[in-house]
Parts: structure tokens; C-alpha cells; sequence
């Protein structure tokens, strides 16, 4: 009898585990984190960590949401004093204090002369000769040639001034109204500024993206979240590119949900809560409260700090890998039956392309099982009646 309930387990279980399902349990997610590539069974499969959404975890997704741009690039330019470079045009303006110099007459005292600096960073001045401008500020420039022309003129002076600064252009691109090659100012212009000056976004700001690229360096923050939060809107730098991508955000819902569908926003933003509900909510007799899940490629260096950063190195020895915009998977996992769900859930924002997954109960795969065990019993019970 002992070896019979044995066997009859075994075969339950198994059968439990065979049944059709829409997706995987709460326990084959659970089970399957943080586990190397390696030991993954039919070959490399993708490796991710599981994070409970929790207060802590909400307001660090959030938090980090807000400040992107400004933790990644800092303030930018704004500190930085404007300097000359290769390819400027300038006009530089000669004084002379008596009327028979080098660089006057009768009818003026003064002389232009524009000049372009050269790929050696150098441009030729009369009776100067070559002047190093690039890297200089215009005052730098104005005192290396006032110094050139003492005993030369009559009591000179000199101005330096931009015609056209193409060393200082900013790129912008993309859902914008005009693209174009924004030259900045002296001041230092930030990222709204450089837009508008490109013709200003064409899309809705909840609906389009702003990708910043600075050397090896790029972000992407939603345009709304520039407008909502001013510190985010940094300052640019020359040769920074800026790329306005217009995509309607939507995440996707999957699972024991009423509704399996790709999932329009439809606002500036949706927190966890919002998402389940425009996905219909959880099926009651179906859905596992406690196995509701996020699957994201998340930034970095929220991945570090949800994790440790010993954990997260762990993770990249492991094989953890990054998708070709830098970004890791990680799973975050909620828990609709605790008390405070109602409250985190509100904190805790979806992303775009954001998968929502709802597990079902293993009393549904229990229940399946059944039916298949007890289908053909009933049939062949039905079949003895008509013989007998």
C-alpha cells in the first residue's frame, strides 16, 4: 500500500507538472531565479534575479526614474566656460589710437578681419601671424593678440568676437520639428532649449522619448518626465547628440488576467495597480494573489542597488547579461494578498514594454489534472454499463 500512495504521488505530481498552462507557476519563477546559465536544463537560458516590490523597491524604481539624466550626465555645460574651437569663424576687430597704423586711416581706426580656425587650432592674423585659438576663451584670444601687437601698432586694442561657432553644435533629431545642427550660445543652452530651437517635439511629451548621447555615454528619459521634474533637464555640450523618439508606450499583460493584450498607457503614466486594472484584474477562481510579476530590462544601476553590488557581480559571473542598450533583466514580484499591497502598488511605475505576468494557483493545474485522470475513467465506466 506504502509503495501504491508513493507511486500515485509520483504520478500526480507529474501530471500536475504535465497539464497545459498558460504560462509558469509562481514556484517555477521562484525557483528558477538566480540560477547560472549553465545549470539551466536544455541549454543557455536567461538569467535573472527576483526583487519583491516592496516600499523600498517602489521609491527606488521612482526615484531613479526622475533623476536618470542628471545622475548620469550631471548638469552638463552650465558650469563650463565656452571656448574656441576648429572650425569657428571669428571676427577679430583691430583698434589703433592714431590715424596713419597698421590697421587704420583717415576714415576709421579700426579693422575686421574674419578668419576660421584651422584643423591645427590655428588661424593667421596680420602682422600677428599665427594664433592659437582653439581651446582659448575670447578673452584669451583678444590678450594673446593685444600682446602680439605692442610696438607693432598705436596703441592698440583688439576685439574677438563669434560669427559662428560649428565646434559648439548640438545634433537634434528625430519627432522634432525641424532637425537640424543647434549652435550653442555662450550661456549653455539645456535640452528643452535645444528642442525648441530644433522646432520643438512633434509628438505628445508622455508620448515621446529624449536620448541623450555624450561619447560612450547615452540616456533616455521620457519627455514628461523633463518637463515635470526641471532638474532633468540638464545642460547639453558641444558635439552631444539628441534624439526625440516618439513611441506610445504600452506594456504588455499575461496570465490569469481578463485581458491578454498589449496594453496602451493612455496617460502620462501607470503605476502596478493601474496596469492589473486595465488589464481587467486578476480572474478570482484562477489567479495566484501572491505570484503577480513585472519581467523588465532595468538600468543598472537600479539593478545594483536593489541587489548590493556584490550580489549584482555575482549575477554577471553567473551570466547575467545586458540587452544592447545596456539595460539587465530582473523580475520584480508582488504580492496582492499583503495588507500594503493597495499602497505599494501605487508607488511602484511601469515602463514601457514592461511585461505583466499573473500566475495562476496550483490548485488550477491540480483540478486540470484531475479532469484528464477522471475523463477517460468515465468513459471506460460508460462503456462497462453498455457491455454489462
Amino acid at each position: 500500500m506504502k509503495r501504491f500512495v508513493t507511486v500515485a504521488l509520483c504520478i500526480f505530481v507529474v501530471g500536475c507538472k504535465a497539464v497545459p498552462g498558460a504560462g509558469p507557476l509562481a514556484s517555477d519563477i521562484n525557483d528558477r531565479a538566480g540560477r547560472p546559465a549553465e545549470e539551466a536544463e536544455r541549454g543557455h537560458r536567461t538569467v535573472f534575479e527576483i526583487v519583491d516590490v516592496d516600499a523600498k523597491t517602489a521609491r527606488t524604481v521612482s526615484d531613479f526614474s526622475i533623476g536618470m539624466l542628471q545622475r548620469r550626465f550631471g548638469i552638463g555645460g552650465a558650469v563650463r566656460s565656452a571656448v574656441i574651437g576648429i572650425g569657428d569663424r571669428l571676427v577679430v576687430t583691430i583698434f589703433e589710437a592714431g590715424s596713419d597704423g597698421l590697421f587704420s586711416t583717415q576714415d576709421s581706426k579700426k579693422t575686421e578681419i574674419e578668419v576660421t580656425v584651422q584643423p591645427d587650432g590655428k588661424a593667421a592674423v596680420p602682422y600677428v601671424g599665427q594664433v592659437r585659438f582653439a581651446g582659448r576663451t575670447l578673452e584669451q584670444a583678444r590678450q594673446a593678440i593685444l600682446a602680439e601687437l605692442v610696438n607693432k601698432a598705436v596703441e592698440p586694442d583688439v576685439i574677438v568676437s563669434s560669427a559662428a561657432t560649428s565646434s559648439r553644435n548640438v545634433t537634434v533629431s528625430g519627432a522634432v520639428g525641424k532637425p537640424s545642427m543647434v549652435s550653442l550660445g555662450l550661456s549653455g543652452e539645456t535640452i528643452m532649449e535645444v528642442i525648441a530651437m530644433a522646432g520643438g517635439p512633434t509628438k505628445a511629451p508622455y508620448e515621446s522619448y529624449v536620448t541623450l548621447a555624450r561619447g560612450r555615454r547615452t540616456g533616455t528619459v521620457l519627455l514628461q518626465s523633463i518637463v515635470e521634474n526641471p532638474s532633468e533637464n540638464i545642460h547639453v555640450e558641444p558635439k552631444d547628440q539628441v534624439f526625440v523618439t516618439h513611441d506610445p508606450r504600452t506594456f504588455t499583460a499575461l496570465g490569469e488576467v481578463w485581458k491578454n493584450d498589449r496594453i496602451p498607457f493612455g496617460s502620462n503614466d501607470v503605476n502596478l495597480l493601474e496596469a492589473i486594472a486595465l488589464a481587467g484584474g486578476g480572474a478570482d477562481e484562477r489567479i495566484d494573489a501572491r505570484g503577480y510579476f513585472v519581467f523588465r530590462y532595468e538600468e543598472p544601476e537600479i539593478v545594483a542597488d536593489l541587489l548590493t553590488p556584490e550580489r549584482f557581480h555575482e549575477l554577471q559571473a553567473n551570466g547575467l547579461r545586458p540587452d544592447k542598450d545596456g539595460r539587465y533583466p530582473i523580475v520584480y514580484r508582488f504580492d496582492m494578498s499583503a495588507a500594503d499591497s493597495l499602497i505599494t502598488g501605487q508607488r511602484f511605475p511601469i515602463k514601457n514594454r514592461d511585461v505583466v505576468y499573473a500566475s495562476r494557483h496550483p490548485a488550477v493545474d491540480i483540478a486540470k489534472f484531475v479532469r484528464l485522470v477522471a475523463a477517460p475513467l468515465h468513459a471506460a465506466r460508460a462503456t462497462q454499463q453498455l457491455i454489462d
